[in-house]
């Protein structure tokens, strides 16, 4: 009997361990691995056969390679070394082909053994067939052409990392230090031999005699200056690349680390902060046939002295940069050339976010033509930030622009010069990928619903956009070498992401491959929480998802949750990033709170009025949206309004100190987490898009930092903050709590985790962080009725 009771306790407590209810902080911060690991890194194999992925459906120390085959539902351990197979490229016949492995080029006649073209020091790469036949490559910074039938070999470049010699314009050497100079002069005036012109002598002797140098390419020093952007022309008629000059004089921000292994404080040293000086670049075509360089001019692109909006809000600024008139820095991407070299293609975006071109090249004067401008008063970004343009054929090529208010595509006609929009509505194209016989389209889009990603199919002409996937929330395909199957991370609100294999045609059964959920984690009931929409004080429709409370405390609390980034996405139907906020979310409906989660002005995926509806005014209608949130709970849900609290990291801990500090009638109280205060103490690259510079837009700056409002703090504040964040760093919190010592306030803690940067990694940081929140809102939350 004894023996049956004690093998019943067993059972029970082995069966309590595997039940999560009730929901703590404890249980949901631990690390991840407890709720189990979902499947990433989708590759197919060669032979579009079989699936690999890294996985770790048992919780190891360690994830693995998995395997699994077209046709199966068993994944299994990967324990080959995945081959690198190289990327073959055939001339126009197929008859040929080359490709390049480890810095070496190979061909590969049909029928035939390959065969090793060099076996060098030097890297040669980028191999590809001319229109004539002949193989152009590069090696190191120059490129070649390579007859592979006579085995002639011809250099067409002639780049020159480095200062031309003073002592001899055609020597390659570098002269570093003065010393370098001085032996250099000394060998000149020592020996007649150095005084010879130099192509009047042997440049080798070799063991058939002497050798005389064939055709001279004037060499091009760079300087000192950065080479980057190199491109030739298929044709090899035509080399582009740009000399970036480097910025001076800017100052990095440095991030003192007190816990260290070596018991000393070590400096990290961080980046800049937004008004740092740019680098600045020169763009250049050189003629090979010619042997001739010149730059790009700039002068010619269409706008490029305009200046932006917001400089009427500064008269005097405004007179001296009309009077000065200057042409706007610009930064050029790689061309882009057509299948034979005969039109090249360059995106050109203005350092001051402005706009963007699309240009084509005339390779034999460097003349500009315009093809397509994004302008916006505000920034250009998007799904179009990088402006990428890619050839469909000889004549067209294919882009997006978010000219119609969201991110469409387009095809353009070098010949005829006819823009066709192939795809349009209030959605976003979110990822484009031309199919190899290049007559498909295969997008990703939100055209069901701006929360639900699904895949479709568009020929290259135009036409209707055939939906192939039909899982109901995030679909992320990798589609196969022969693009007949497709492998989907498919997740859901409340399911992790999964494994499915289809076929890539239209109402395809998925088949599910892994799960990978523990049954732990299975045991708790996840919420889906209600997506709804409300018109916002401006009429704009924002999304928003609502946990509602199993059941509400008796003050009918709510919290409001603040992604973070800004531009991005939360309110969807797939399994969030802020995994452990949804966990959290879940804990606090299970104990009597309403939680709202809101895609505020600025979130990606609503185009462009919705992205750039916080320009010049961060704190501005992305906070109000909130406001406006909360009255749609107290209208819609009964949620008492002097219950309300916030939170937020990030982005989300800005609009948190925003609302505690110019709303603090509407939130009693937040928890701002590694936020920014001061937006003029954040970078360059993120903050100039949205609020310009200091210098020049000193109102944008004034309105949208939180520390210029914290007189307003009426609530419970709690702020939490990693010591060693190098993205929002540490003292950007420091000069707030100085700010509201000096302000006498008193109504606010900060918590500080000395071995955490800005995306918190060890689990007892995350457990101490959501306790302290979770007990902010019990405190001040449950006591109003």
């Amino acid at each position: 009997m004894k023996r049956i009771f004690f093998a019943l306790l067993l059972l029970t407590s082995y069966v309590n361990a595997q039940q999560l209810a009730p929901l703590t902080v404890e249980k949901i911060m631990r690390d991840p691995k407890w709720m189990g690991i979902s499947p990433s890194n989708f590759s197919w194999t060669p032979d579009s056969k079989s699936v690999l992925f890294t996985w770790n459906p048992e919780g190891k120390e360690r994830d693995q390679t998995y395997k699994v085959n077209v046709g199966e539902t068993t994944p299994v351990v990967y324990t080959e070394t995945p081959t690198n197979n190289p990327t073959i490229i055939f001339n126009k016949d197929g008859s040929i082909g080359v490709y390049e492995k480890n810095g070496d080029l190979f061909l590969v006649p049909k029928g035939k053994s390959e065969i090793q073209l060099f076996s060098t020091l030097e890297r040669e790469s980028n191999p590809r067939f001319m229109p004539t036949g002949e193989i152009l490559f590069q090696r190191g910074d120059n490129f070649f052409m390579l007859d592979h039938k006579t085995g002639a070999l011809s250099q067409l470049t002639n780049i020159i990392r480095g200062k031309r010699s003073s002592a001899n314009p055609r020597s390659g050497a570098v002269q570093t230090s003065e010393q370098d100079k001085w032996l250099n002069k000394q060998q000149l005036e020592l020996f007649d031999y150095f005084k010879k012109a130099a192509p009047q002598r042997p440049a080798f002797r070799g063991m058939f005699g002497n050798m005389t140098p064939g055709k001279v390419i004037t060499p091009i020093y760079t300087d000192d200056k950065t080479l980057t952007s190199i491109a030739m022309s298929p044709d090899g008629k035509y080399l582009t690349f740009r000399l970036i000059t480097p910025a001076t004089g800017n100052r990095n921000i440095i991030v003192p680390n007190y816990v260290t292994r070596s018991g000393y404080v070590e400096n990290i040293n961080g980046r800049t902060n937004v008004g740092e000086t740019p680098s600045t670049s020169e763009n250049f075509v050189y003629n090979v046939a010619k042997d001739s360089l010149y730059k790009i001019r700039v002068e010619d692109i269409p706008g490029i002295r305009d200046l932006p909006d917001y400089v009427k809000d500064y008269p005097a600024q405004l007179a001296e940069r009309q009077k000065k008139n200057e042409l706007r820095n610009v930064s050029f991407s790689s061309v882009s050339w057509n299948e034979n070299g005969s039109a090249g293609i360059v995106n050109v975006r203005s350092v001051d976010n402005k706009d963007i071109w699309i240009l084509q090249l005339d390779g034999e004067t460097g003349k500009l033509s315009l093809i397509d401008r994004r302008r916006d008063d505000a920034w250009v970004g998007g799904p179009v930030a990088n402006g990428a343009i890619t050839w469909i054929d000889g004549q067209k090529f294919y882009y997006r622009s978010e000219a119609t208010g969201y991110a469409h595509l387009y095809v353009y006609n070098v010949v005829t010069k006819e823009k066709k929009q192939l795809t349009s509505g209030n959605w976003e194209v979110q990822r484009v990928q031309l199919s190899k016989d290049k007559k498909t389209f295969f997008i990703t889009a939100n055209k069901e619903h701006p929360g639900i990603t699904h895949f479709y199919k568009l020929k290259v002409d135009g036409g209707n956009m055939e939906q192939i996937t039909s899982m109901k929330g995030g679909n992320e395909v990798t589609i196969s070498p022969d693009e007949k199957w497709l492998a989907i991370n498919y997740s859901y609100m409340n399911k992790p992401g999964e494994l499915y294999i289809q076929e890539n045609k239209a109402n395809a059964v998925a088949k599910k491959i892994t799960q990978s959920t523990t049954k732990e984690f299975d045991s708790y009931a996840w919420r889906e929480p209600e997506m709804v929409s409300f018109k916002n004080r401006f009429g704009s429709d924002v999304y928003a998802r609502v946990y509602l409370a199993a059941n509400p405390h008796p003050s009918r609390p709510a919290v409001v949750f603040v992604h973070g980034a800004g531009y991005l996405q939360n309110v969807h139907y797939w399994w969030s990033t802020y995994f452990r906020e949804y966990m959290f979310h879940n804990l606090l409906a299970d104990n009597g709170y309403t939680v709202i989660d809101i895609d505020y002005t600025g979130s990606s995926g609503y185009g462009r009025d919705h992205r750039t509806g916080i320009y010049r005014h961060m704190g501005g209608k992305d906070l109000s949206d909130h406001v406006d949130g909360v009255k749609m709970l107290v209208d819609k849900y009964g949620v008492n309004p002097k219950n309300v609290g916030i939170y937020g990291g990030s982005y989300g801990g800005f609009i948190t100190l925003m609302a505690m500090f110019n709303e603090p009638d509407v939130f009693a109280s937040g928890a701002a987490l590694r936020s920014v205060t001061d937006w003029a103490h954040y970078n360059h690259g993120y903050t100039s898009n949205i609020l310009n510079e200091p210098v020049t837009d000193n109102l944008a700056y004034q309105r949208s930092s939180p520390i210029n409002f914290a007189n307003g703090l009426k609530g419970n504040l709690l702020m939490a903050h990693g010591v060693v964040d190098d993205n929002v760093t540490f003292s950007d919190i420091i000069r707030l709590s100085q700010k509201l010592i000096e302000l006498g306030k008193d109504n606010w803690e900060l918590a500080v985790y000395p071995v955490e940067p800005h995306g918190f990694t060890e689990p007892s940081s995350w457990t101490d962080e959501y306790k302290r929140i979770y007990k902010l809102f019990e405190t001040t939350l449950k006591t109003k009725k």
